[in-house]
């Protein structure tokens, strides 16, 4: 086993990140092992957001320390993005696309061949009927669908999910999940960020807390 298998996936240590002049984290301390399903918790304006950004590469880190997938926050942020997957509020599709023609776009950055493209629209279930259809005439369950199978055809070793029930009647909301619990199973770490506490806690291995820019990991609680 390799350095890097054996270390945290993610690994942060009293990071600080500022946005507009303000420290939207605060000194945030936490170790995400492999094969996880992390819950954010928090109120609106805590750093859940922030944080899931600073892991995917997006926002810098100002002081602290901090490791995502053995990459170094301060130095390498262009290696951590090729290796992670953000879905936020917005789904990151483009409207006049096809699912295809989307998943096959977002796949082709990391050199994704047929058979992976054609491997991420079936396991996320856009296949057949919807793999020719343009994302606008999707419905939003579909579209996140959609979303998630970019992710999987980006070869995402760090799944990132920002509020990914949202929107989504209870059907798609179940089929979420089925992904995400699929998708630790084979491998991938998921981190999610969530109002919705009951059905996220139940997806969930591990939850924090999120208070202030601060990560309390007292508040920790294991799931069954």
């Amino acid at each position: 086993m390799d350095t890097e298998s054996r270390s945290p996936v993610v690994r942060l240590d009293d990071a600080v990140a500022v946005l507009g002049g303000f420290p939207a984290l605060a000194g945030a301390s936490i170790e995400i092992d492999h094969g996880e399903i992390l819950l954010l918790r928090g109120p609106n304006g805590a750093g859940k957001t922030t944080l899931l950004r600073l892991c995917a590469g997006l926002v810098p880190l100002a002081r602290g320390a901090g490791e995502v997938l053995g990459h170094d926050l301060s130095t390498e942020r262009e290696s951590i993005r090729q290796r992670v997957g953000l879905l936020g509020h917005h789904n990151g599709l483009y409207l006049d696309l096809t699912v295809g023609e989307n998943v096959r776009f977002w796949g082709s950055t990391v050199g994704a061949d047929d058979r992976e493209i054609a491997g991420a629209i079936e396991r996320m279930g856009v296949g057949d009927r919807l793999v020719d259809v343009t994302v606008r005439r999707l419905s939003a369950g579909q579209r996140r669908r959609t979303a998630l199978a970019c992710l999987v055809a980006r070869r995402a070793e760090l799944w990132l999910l920002d509020e990914p029930h949202a929107g989504l009647d209870a059907t798609a909301r179940d089929d979420i999940d089925a992904i995400l619990r699929a998708a630790a199973r084979a491998g991938a770490t998921v981190v999610v960020a969530s109002h919705e506490l009951e059905r996220a806690g139940a997806l969930a291995t591990r939850t924090v807390d999120v208070v202030a820019g601060q990560i309390n990991p007292a508040a920790g609680e294991a799931t069954p």
